[in-house]
């Protein structure tokens, strides 16, 4: 049997049953961007080594689930060049083979990354215990055979690893548990990220649930969410890219991107003003089980992936600016160290760009070595319009 640490290590992605025949949510992205396989990948590839998933991996380099910064594709691939010179020196000081990837193996494996954030770290179930009192939730329900009668145990949601089923059943049985907190007197609690996580840390350790196999809700199908969002009335009130409604905001603001318990803790602390509106608009209030709610999260995800398109006439200027141009040539014309881009019959997507850049790179920071010639780094938009200008060259062959 697996060990707790190993599924972390691998993001808990093997591929485990949902509670009450839901089936699990396909890969997010598309079918050769696969989180899942990425996960693996992180493992297979000895990423693990030198990197931790909350914690839990190597310590020579970053946490990989604890970053602040906003992530796409175009982010990783940056963050990964960026720092290649000195992940190649640790990896050759440590003994560790410098692992090659292939195209489809570097998009599984951003998409892993990518979605890190989906699992929160490990929170203080004493606090959430005083959460667990302060909020009233103790009034109407029990965790571990302590608390009120009024509303379901909340044992069973102990063995649920995503915050997703806590979302949808907050979500579902949201306006019953307004009018019984009415009926009883109990102001409505509001949440914070950090009195939910804790709140979920608490449920897990009281109930006698949480000791089985634990069970996790990966990210959704976004194809799927997409329709969802539409057939089930949030494109009323909200919009994705400029397009729904403009009651509830935009929803695909790279800057208001949340984790998995922010979200569940906006839905809760939203719903009133959600139910009202929807009330007034004559819209019927949707339910939503953990496997919609998770294709839902998906596709709004999923839409800042590629979060800015790249500009190829940009990056046809980085290509001079950030020193490309003294070792390779375009068409005959720059450097003869390397190959010409012209000429290159790996740089038809984004991926194979980058799985280009990444497999390449020990022998180009050598070459540079020798000629003085400083490591570019690329930001996430400038990474961006380098890969749009080397697709345009995809298609050519000799």
């Amino acid at each position: 049997m697996l060990t707790q640490a190993r599924r972390i290590i691998i993001l808990l992605a093997a591929i485990l049953p949902w509670y009450c025949g839901l089936g699990l949510a396909q890969p997010l992205f598309s079918p050769t961007q696969d989180p899942l396989v990425g996960s693996r990948i992180f493992g297979d590839k000895g990423c693990a080594k030198c990197h931790a998933i909350f914690g839990v991996g190597g310590t020579v380099g970053p946490d990989l689930a604890r970053t602040q910064t906003s992530r796409s594709f175009y982010d990783l691939a940056a963050a990964m060049w960026n720092h290649l010179p000195k992940m190649t020196e640790q990896m050759r000081k440590a003994g560790i083979a410098r692992p090659n990837l292939s195209p489809s193996e570097t998009g599984d494996l951003i998409a892993f990354l990518y979605t890190a954030n989906y699992f929160e770290k490990a929170a203080d179930p004493k606090e959430g215990r005083r959460v667990f009192s302060d909020k009233r939730c103790i009034t109407c329900h029990q965790v571990g055979g302590s608390g009120g009668v009024r509303g379901p145990s909340l044992d069973s949601l102990g063995q649920y690893n995503s915050p997703i089923f806590l979302a949808a059943a907050m979500w579902n049985h949201g306006p019953s548990m307004t009018e019984a907190m009415r009926a009883a007197g109990i102001t409505r609690p509001n949440f914070t990220q950090a009195e939910l996580q804790n709140l979920i840390a608490f449920i897990k350790s009281a109930s006698p649930v949480g000791e089985q196999q634990p069970l996790y809700l990966l990210p959704g199908r976004p194809d799927q969410g997409q329709r969802l969002f539409v057939q089930k009335g949030c494109i009323e009130c909200h919009s994705v890219k400029g397009r729904g409604g403009q009651v509830g905001g935009e929803l695909a603001q790279r800057a208001v991107r949340l984790s998995m318990v922010q979200f569940a803790a906006n839905m809760w602390n939203k719903a009133p003003a959600m139910t009202k509106e929807m009330g007034r608009r004559k819209i019927p209030l949707p339910q939503l089980n953990a496997g919609e709610m998770a294709d839902i999260v998906g596709y709004l995800y999923s839409v800042q992936y590629f979060a800015r398109p790249g500009d190829a006439r940009r990056g046809q200027e980085l290509l001079a600016s950030k020193g490309c141009l003294r070792c390779h040539s375009v068409r005959g014309k720059g450097g003869n160290v390397g190959p010409d881009f012209e000429r290159a019959k790996e740089l038809d997507q984004p991926v194979t760009v980058v799985a280009a850049m990444w497999n390449h790179a020990s022998g180009m920071a050598e070459k540079m070595r020798e000629k003085a010639v400083t490591w570019p780094a690329f930001t996430e938009q400038e990474m961006g319009d380098l890969v749009a200008y080397l697709q345009t060259f995809g298609g050519m062959r000799e």
